[in-house]
């Protein structure tokens, strides 16, 4: 009888750790793609941050959709053909293309009054229709962009940008962020703000850019802020970022494998509550 009772009490407790299996969709930029496609990144990270979540909460189960150079807008203009599925978990993690590309930003009523997708508020209330409309019961979390340095492309040097320090268009990268943050308290939604996190902030995106000097003609390593000043040519330059360089990002943009844990990080501690 008493081993009946410890059997009972066993099956109790092995019962009560077993977690409810969850779908998760991520909703993205080349930030989430890159889940799937290391060798985008010359193999200089090991795993995305969705890889990092779910080795922490094997119970959920992750769908990538990340889009490579995609916006807020172009999401929202594929919405319908994107097949995204029904989801317990949708993430929504967009916005630096927008800001790079000089998409108008909007104000809240384009969101509230469904304006359309000519606007990133507008768009997004594109999205969310749609999400809600697959699952009303779902979480949805919204993710901004992190501070960005300056951005030069591995595979062609020739793609390179320059990073959230400095306006585009008129527009601020923060004024993005903003746009995130007002839809997610308009919708009493969780909101992972990535571009205020200490740890990512531009400063840590890389530890050097290693430059020509303008008088010596020498190559030298410049920290930040000193590098915005130093220019850079694609056509005769070395690739800026050697592998001693990487810091949160391994490109100026994209996430490192430091980066990347840091976003997991805190995508698990709203995760593992749900």
């Amino acid at each position: 009888m008493k081993r009946l009772i410890m059997l009972i009490l066993f099956a109790a407790v092995s019962m009560s750790f077993t977690h409810k299996e969850l779908t998760w969709v991520a909703i993205g930029d080349s930030i989430t793609y890159m889940n799937e496609h290391l060798d985008e990144a010359g193999n200089r990270i090991t795993s995305g941050y969705m890889t990092r979540v779910v080795e922490k909460l094997p119970y959920i189960h992750y769908v990538n959709q990340g889009h490579n150079g995609w916006k807020v807008v172009d999401i929202a203009n594929h919405i319908e053909s994107l097949k995204l599925q029904k989801a317990d978990i949708y993430t929504v993690f967009l916005g630096t293309n927008d800001w790079w590309h000089g998409q108008p930003i909007g104000t809240l009523d384009d969101y509230r009054n469904e304006t359309g997708n000519k606007t990133i508020y507008g768009a997004y209330r594109t999205i969310m229709n749609k999400l809600k409309s697959l699952n009303s019961n779902a979480t949805i979390i919204l993710i901004t962009p992190t501070q960005r340095g300056d951005f030069v492309y591995l595979k062609n040097m020739k793609n390179n940008a320059w990073g959230s320090y400095k306006d585009k268009e008129g527009q601020s990268l923060e004024q993005v962020v903003q746009a995130v943050i007002n839809i997610g308290d308009f919708e009493h939604l969780q909101v992972v703000d990535l571009y205020h996190v200490h740890a990512l902030r531009v400063e840590k995106a890389v530890k050097y850019k290693r430059l020509k000097d303008t008088v010596t003609h020498q190559y030298k390593n410049y920290r930040y802020p000193e590098y915005t000043h130093i220019p850079f040519n694609p056509q005769t330059d070395e690739y800026p970022y050697p592998l001693d360089a990487i810091g949160v990002n391994y490109d100026g943009l994209h996430p490192s494998n430091k980066g990347y844990k840091i976003i997991a990080s805190k995508l698990v501690h709203i995760m593992k509550k749900i």
